[in-house]
């Protein structure tokens, strides 16, 4: 049987984007996004950037992945806090 996630992994889970710098994140890609330089993701809003980071050895697709994971998980996060309660709701499931 499926073991759910306890909301305890789901709050280390959300700490850890909650302690990240805040989103939105952007990647931009050399000779994919931008005609040279380096390759790199935008962190923060547009109206108050914060730093730039580069990865090391990353692909474009890992440093795409990286980027949108700062928005990704914020939402899969809520979405699976939902489905948890609209189990327990429906079936009275216990989770943990």
């Amino acid at each position: 049987m499926h073991k759910f996630m306890s909301e305890a992994e789901l709050r280390h889970m959300e700490q850890r984007c909650q302690l990240a710098r805040p989103g939105p994140w952007v990647s931009f890609v050399a000779g994919r996004d931008q005609e040279s330089g380096t390759s790199y993701v935008m962190t923060g809003p547009e109206d108050s950037p914060g730093p730039d980071l580069t990865l090391i050895g990353a692909t474009a697709e890992d440093q795409d992945f990286v980027a949108a994971a700062r928005q990704d998980i914020p939402r899969l996060l809520e979405e699976v806090r939902l489905l948890h309660e609209i189990l327990l709701v429906k079936n009275g499931i216990r989770l943990g």
